[in-house]
C-alpha cells in the first residue's frame, strides 16, 4: 500500500540540484533519444547484488528501468531511483515483513509464531512512532525514522537518504531484497538476505559519495519487542558483549538523556533487546561493531505522559555487513547461533540455581506433564519434599522450645521492666543463651527451611519473568504463567493467604509473646499483598510449596505430640506470689 503520490510525468525530482553542465549533459542524451529511437533489445544490466561497491555505482546507460513494480520510468543519466512509492513484503515460515522502497526501510516487522497480550501475530515496531499523524495517534507531532533508517553520523548527502525514492530488486524467491538510489554523485545501496526457516539474516549497506565511503550507522528507534505489555519501554534496553572484557553491557534512555551515546570495540554482538526478544548484530570474526544507544520521548497508548524509550544504531564501519538475529530469547537457538549470545538471557543473582531450575522444569514439561502449571507444582513438591529433614529438624528444634517456655519465662520474669539499653538485658538475654546450650535447642532452627527457599523463590521468579517458553504458557483458568492473572479478582493470591494463615496456625510458634503472635496473624495479608500483582506461575509455586507444608504439619502432629511443658520451678512460682494471692484466701 502507497505512502506518497505518484510523481508527474517526467524527469523525477531531486532532493538537490545537479551542477548545471550535469543537467545541459541529460538534455542533450535525452533529446538525442528522441531524434534516434534505438531498436528494441535487451534490457540494461542491472547492479550485481553481491557486489557491494558496484552496486553502489552509478549506472552509465542513458536510461534505466525502475524495478518497483510499476511502469518503468526513463531517467536521467547517472541516476537510480523509483518513480513511486511502494511496499515490498517478504514472508518466511518465522516472519511477515514489509518494506517500503521510500527511504528503504521496514514498516512492518511480525513474528508469526509468536502472539501479543491481544492474541494477535507480535509486531515488533512501534508502527504509531514511525507513522505520521493519525486518529490513533493525534498527540504525535513528529514522527521517528523507521527501523534501518541511515543516521550519518553528522555527515551529509546532497538528499535525504530516508525519504527518497529507492530502486528495489527481489531475488531468490522473494526472500532477498536490494534497494538502490543515486542522483549521480552520491548513491546509497542496502540490501537484506532472508532464509525461509531461521531468524537470521544478512544484512548489507552502504553510502558512497564522489567514491568515497561515508559511515553510516542502521537504526531501529522508538522501542523494540511486544510494546502491548505493562510498562514496556523500563524493560527494553540496548545490548553488546564485549569480549576483551568478557562482560554483557546493557543501557537504557536514560544513558542517552543528554544525546546519543555510542559504545564500539570488539563486541561479539550488540543491539535491542526486551524481557523476551531480541534483535541484534552479529558481525564478522574480528570485525569491530559500534552500538549508538538513542532516547526517544513517546506517549504509550493510553497514557496522559511521555515516556522515553530506546533506541539502536548499528554500524561495522564504511560498509555495514553483518549476521542480524531477530526473534525469542530461546537459550538453545542462541547459543546455536553463538554460544556468547546466549548470555543475553540474564539469570540473576542466583544464576547457578536458576539456570538449572528453568533445565529441570522444561524437561519435566518435555517428558511427564506437557504443562508448565502442572511442571511448577511437580517441582515445587519435589524439592519440598528434598528440604522435608530440615522442616523435621525445625519442627524438633519448635518443640524443644516449647518445652522450656516455663525456664524462659522465669529468665524474663526476672528482668521485668528494663529497656534496651539497661546493661541487664544483656546478662538476659546470656542467661536465655546459655540455656538453649543446656538444652541442645537451635533457637533460629525454625528460620532455617525459610531461608533455603529464598533462593529457589527467586530463581522462579526469575524464570517466569525471562524464559520465553513460559510466556503465555496456560494453566486451568490461568491464561499466562508469566504475569498476573487475567481475572477481575486474582484467585490464586487470595487462596494463599488462606493457606498462608492455616499454616501459620498449624505451626508451632515456641518464645512468641502471645500479643507478637497475633501481630504475626497479620503476616498473611502482607503475603497477599506482595503476591496480588505478582505472576501467576510466581504465586503457584508458593501456593503449592504452603500445601506441601500443611500435609507435611499434619503428618509430623499425628506422629509427633507436642511436648508437654516443663513445669515451673517452685521459686518462680513464689517469687510473685507474695501480693494479691493471700488477700484472696482471707477473703474466702
Amino acid at each position: 500500500m502507497s505512502t506518497s503520490p505518484t510523481l508527474p510525468p517526467g524527469p523525477p525530482s531531486f532532493e538537490k540540484r545537479l551542477p548545471l553542465a550535469l543537467a545541459l549533459m541529460m538534455l542533450v542524451l535525452l533529446a538525442s533519444q528522441y531524434l534516434f529511437k534505438p531498436a528494441p533489445g535487451p534490457k540494461p544490466a542491472v547492479t550485481p547484488k553481491n557486489d557491494k561497491a558496484a552496486s553502489a555505482q552509478v549506472v552509465q546507460k542513458p536510461t534505466v528501468a525502475a524495478v518497483t513494480g510499476s511502469a518503468a520510468a526513463e531517467q536521467p543519466v547517472g541516476t537510480v531511483s523509483a518513480s513511486a512509492a511502494t511496499d515490498i513484503q517478504v514472508d518466511t515460515d518465522l516472519y511477515h515483513i514489509v518494506f517500503s522502497n521510500k527511504g528503504a526501510v521496514v514498516k512492518s516487522w511480525v513474528l508469526k509464531k509468536f502472539q501479543d497480550d491481544e492474541g494477535k501475530p507480535l509486531q515488533l515496531i512501534d508502527t504509531e512512532a514511525i507513522n505520521p499523524p493519525s486518529k490513533l495517534n493525534p498527540g504525535v507531532n513528529f514522527v521517528l525514522p523507521a527501523p534501518f533508517s541511515i543516521d550519518l553520523n553528522g555527515q551529509n548527502l546532497p538528499f535525504d537518504p530516508n525519504t527518497v525514492l529507492y530502486q528495489s530488486k527481489v531475488s531468490n524467491g522473494g526472500l532477498t531484497v536490494e534497494f538502490d538510489y543515486s542522483d549521480g554523485r552520491a548513491s546509497v545501496h542496502k540490501s537484506f538476505a532472508f532464509e525461509r526457516n531461521s531468524y537470521l539474516s544478512e544484512i548489507k549497506s552502504s553510502a558512497l559519495e564522489n567514491g568515497m565511503p561515508i559511515p553510516e550507522f542502521l537504526m531501529w528507534r522508538g522501542g523494540f519487542g511486544d510494546s502491548k505489555i505493562q510498562n514496556a519501554a523500563a524493560v527494553e534496553h540496548t545490548t553488546h558483549y564485549d569480549a576483551g572484557a568478557s562482560k554483557l553491557i546493557t543501557k537504557t534512555p536514560k544513558d542517552a538523556k543528554n544525546g546519543p551515546v555510542t559504545d564500539s570495540g570488539n563486541f561479539t554482538f550488540g543491539g535491542l533487546e526486551d524481557t523476551f526478544f531480541a534483535a541484534v548484530a552479529l558481525p564478522a570474526k574480528d570485525e569491530q561493531l559500534e552500538v549508538r544507544t538513542y532516547s526517544d520521548s513517546l506517549k504509550p497508548p493510553g497514557k496522559d505522559k511521555d515516556v522515553a524509550y530506546v533506541g539502536a544504531g548499528l554500524s561495522t564501519g564504511p560498509q555495514n555487513n553483518f549476521t542480524f538475529f531477530v526473534g525469542p530469547k530461546d537459550v538453545d537457538m542462541l547459543t546455536k547461533v553463538n554460544p556468547k549470545l546466549g548470555l543475553i538471557v540474564d539469570w540473576g543473582f542466583f544464576g547457578v540455581i536458576a539456570k538449572p531450575l528453568f533445565l529441570w522444569l522444561n524437561w519435566v514439561h518435555d517428558h511427564w506433564t506437557n504443562n508448565y502449571g502442572w511442571a511448577i507444582i511437580l517441582v515445587t513438591l519435589i524439592i519440598n519434599l528434598a528440604l522435608f529433614p530440615l522442616r523435621f529438624s525445625s519442627l524438633k528444634s519448635a518443640r524443644k522450645m516449647q518445652k522450656l517456655q516455663p525456664e524462659i519465662k522465669k529468665i524474663n520474669d526476672k528482668y521485668k521492666g528494663i529497656s534496651m539499653s539497661d546493661p541487664r538485658k544483656t546478662e538476659q538475654n546470656q542467661e536465655v543463651m546459655a540455656l538453649y546450650k543446656k538444652e541442645g535447642v537451635n533457637p533460629v532452627g525454625g528460620c532455617l527451611p525459610l531461608i533455603i527457599q529464598l533462593p529457589f523463590f527467586y530463581a522462579f521468579y526469575r524464570v517466569l519473568n525471562i524464559a520465553i517458553e513460559l510466556r503465555h504458557a496456560p494453566w486451568l483458568w490461568v491464561v499466562d504463567l508469566s504475569s498476573p492473572e487475567s481475572l477481575p479478582i486474582h484467585l490464586l493470591p487470595l487462596i494463599l493467604v488462606g493457606t498462608q494463615f492455616l499454616s501459620q496456625k498449624m505451626t508451632p510458634a515456641a518464645g512468641v509473646d502471645p500479643s507478637q503472635q497475633k501481630m504475626m496473624m497479620f503476616m498473611p495479608l502482607m503475603f497477599g499483598f506482595m503476591f496480588y500483582s505478582a505472576s501467576a506461575g510466581l504465586v503457584l509455586y508458593w501456593l503449592t510449596g504452603n500445601l506441601v507444608g500443611i500435609a507435611q504439619q499434619l503428618m509430623i502432629n499425628r506422629f509427633m505430640p507436642s511436648l508437654a511443658p516443663t513445669p515451673a520451678p517452685a521459686a518462680a512460682v513464689t517469687a510473685p506470689v507474695t501480693k494479691a494471692p493471700v488477700r484472696k484466701t482471707t477473703k474466702k
